[in-house]
């Protein structure tokens, strides 16, 4: 047999692999989209149809036809809001990213610290926030730096909590590793602990960046302003004073969209940064 004819038959065989790789591939993501979207679909189809049969009214529960026009209708208010929220919500995620993980290291650093510290970070958690957000607006005013601020704290404990935990779970084995080539504590930190603790962070990150939706709307319900200023709660709050049932649906749905695709965001960068090396991320073969 020639050569080229050697080349050729080599080459259709790695063509015939990649589409078979291709076709497992669209397989495989046919079977985690389509069973969600075909329940979905069918979910809207017997809203549509039970509400039309039985005839109630719109300001009770409408239908998702005039949720749809509602949201159509208010769509410069309603993505106006939107954006208001995701600013708030980005914001507060970010500051309890940045102090969740910082505390968290401040308190893995010394058992003093985290046994002096760790009970009030515990303590703030169980107060719900409903209850601390009027102090926090009398302290920083309403607006825009309350609302931020009440979702950091309301996702702040899931980064301290988790990334905590991830430190503490070190292997000593390799810790003793560490010392034993004479590493500082700070090296240990950064270089060991830090490092094996990422799967924990990245999974209060995935608890927190919900969070911090809820506590942006909570914290605009309490200390938003209106006009074009205003969040998704402040939004929600004035269409539920004036019975704007449609409307109130079509906000309360694009929340739950906007925590739904902060979640995949987030689960997006746990694949880029635990996709190659731990199990949770890796493919399943």
């Amino acid at each position: 047999m020639s050569r080229e004819a050697v080349n050729g038959s080599s080459q259709v065989v790695v063509n015939s692999q990649a589409v078979a790789a291709v076709n497992k591939k669209s397989s495989e993501w046919m079977k985690k989209v389509l069973p969600p979207v075909v329940a979905l679909l069918s979910f809207i189809v017997f809203w549509q149809v039970a509400v039309t049969l039985l005839g109630t009214p719109h300001y009770i529960l409408p239908k998702p036809t005039d949720i749809f026009d509602a949201a159509v209708k208010n769509w410069s208010n309603l993505s106006a809001a939107l954006l208001t929220t995701i600013y708030s919500a980005v914001s507060g995620f970010i500051l309890s990213v940045i102090g969740g993980i910082g505390v968290a290291v401040l308190m893995a650093s010394s058992k003093m610290v985290e046994r002096s510290f760790y009970p009030y970070a515990i303590i703030l958690q169980t107060i719900p926030v409903v209850a601390i957000a009027p102090i926090i607006v009398i302290w920083f005013g309403s607006g825009m730096n309350a609302i931020v601020i009440i979702a950091f704290t309301i996702g702040f404990f899931p980064m301290l909590s988790n990334t905590l935990i991830g430190l503490n779970a070190t292997d000593h084995n390799m810790k003793n590793l560490f010392y034993l080539y004479n590493a500082s504590k700070w090296q240990v930190m950064w270089k060991l602990r830090f490092p094996a603790a990422l799967p924990y962070i990245i999974a209060g990150a995935k608890i927190s960046c919900t969070l911090a939706v809820v506590g942006a709307i909570v914290g605009e319900y309490i200390a938003g302003v209106g006009g074009g200023a205003g969040g998704l709660g402040y939004a929600i709050t004035v269409a539920a004073s004036r019975l704007q049932t449609p409307y109130l649906f079509a906000l309360g749905l694009s929340a739950a969209v906007l925590g739904i695709a902060f979640f995949l965001l987030v689960s997006y960068i746990s694949r880029i940064f635990l996709g190659s090396w731990h199990e949770s991320e890796m493919e399943q073969e």
